[in-house]
């Protein structure tokens, strides 16, 4: 059991570092308390600090939890792809509404009740 007052830190379950240029990205999968996994990616950046005359590292995270991960995947392939080839990906088709549950509405129209009242008379008596 852990004392209170000392946080235990979560160690790595699994880890990838990955070196481009000057950064370095670090994917590592650790466990919540809960026992499920999650991700944190992490950029890692050498900078100079001028003033005192030493290197540092800085840092940006990035938390990324199982119920995100397709999600995350297909946006994260979607960007890459465009990058790659200039191509727009293709949007999922959305099932359009049936012609009779569709609306027609001008710009004008919005905030105009008196006009609905209208049309929805004007279309119960299409209906008879």
């Amino acid at each position: 059991m852990e004392e209170s007052g000392n946080k235990e830190r979560r160690e790595e379950i699994f880890s990838r570092a990955v070196r481009a240029g000057k950064r370095t990205y670090f994917f590592d999968v650790k466990e919540t308390r809960s026992n499920e996994y999650y991700l944190t990616i992490t950029e890692s950046k050498r900078r100079f600090n001028n003033e005192q005359g030493k290197f540092y590292y800085e840092k940006h995270k990035l938390f990324l939890y199982k119920e995100d991960f397709e999600k995350f995947a297909k946006g994260l392939n979607e960007v890459v792809e465009f990058i790659e080839t200039g191509k727009i990906p293709e949007e999922e088709i959305k099932e359009e509404l049936p012609l009779k549950e569709k609306v027609d509405i001008e710009f004008e129209d919005l905030g105009s009740d008196d006009k609905k009242e209208t049309e929805d008379e004007a279309e119960k008596e299409a209906e008879e």
